[in-house]
């Protein structure tokens, strides 16, 4: 039996710690990962050691284009508007704050769910 993390918890916390007290955060597992909504929309998740970032469909070409980035894709189907940035461009606070701030910039712009 594996006992390996399913997310990596001190990237968790350091997302924790971006979010901060913003109204309307909730935690959910999903994806095998831990997922941060804004009022019901997923805005970042953490699988593993990379970040899972909601940046929506016409934003996702850039931020593909930025360093340690790919589609996401679990299921053989990429997730449009998804991206997943690797665990090294993560060590990088200001990086992490950047994603996680793109994130929920546009998880919080959707209507609440």
């Amino acid at each position: 039996m594996s006992t390996a993390m399913a997310y990596d918890e001190g990237l968790v916390q350091r997302v924790r710690e971006r979010l901060g007290a913003r109204p309307g955060i909730t935690e959910k597992r999903m994806f095998g990962g831990l997922a941060f909504l804004v009022h019901g929309n997923m805005a970042v998740g953490i699988t593993g050691d990379d970040l899972m970032v909601r940046v929506g469909p016409e934003a996702a070409d850039a931020a593909l284009a930025r360093p340690g980035t790919r589609v996401f894709d679990m299921t053989g189907r990429p997730m449009r508007g998804w991206i997943l940035v690797s665990g090294p461009v993560l060590a990088q606070d200001e990086a992490l704050a950047e994603w996680v701030t793109e994130g929920h910039a546009f998880a919080a712009g959707l209507p609440e769910k």
